[in-house]
């Protein structure tokens, strides 16, 4: 089973490093990018109700993957990071996983339809 948001804001969050101003800045926009996660993690748990066993357990290797991505970012000790790449939050946490590697393996793998793969496996 895939660990949900909860898993992860027990954690307690790393000390920020940089001028107080700087990590009280920080500070908030991290609640923000955690929002962030939660809402795309959100998004995919209502995809994956919905769906058939293969697909549903597809998915659910998406969110792991999300989660792994929240635990790497909200794991950054510099302030500035948070400031510099999080002010503006937009698309970062999709791109963040359309650009792995794990993700395009899944993808590719729904690209190809399921009577081609019965074609392949009879060769």
């Amino acid at each position: 089973m895939v660990p949900d948001a909860s898993a992860f804001s027990d954690c307690s969050p790393v000390a920020l490093s940089g001028s107080p101003s700087q990590v009280e800045w920080a500070d908030r926009i991290r609640l923000q990018v955690n929002a962030e996660f939660d809402r795309v993690a959100a998004s995919f748990r209502s995809v994956a109700s919905k769906q058939n066993n293969g697909k549903r357990t597809d998915t659910e290797s998406i969110i792991a993957i999300l989660e792994e991505k929240r635990a790497e970012e909200m794991s950054n000790n510099q302030a500035g990071y948070f400031i510099h790449d999080w002010q503006e939050i937009s698309d970062q946490v999709r791109q963040m996983i359309f650009r792995d590697a794990r993700y395009q393996a899944i993808k590719n793998n729904w690209a190809i339809p399921k009577t081609t793969l019965g074609r392949l496996a009879a060769l």
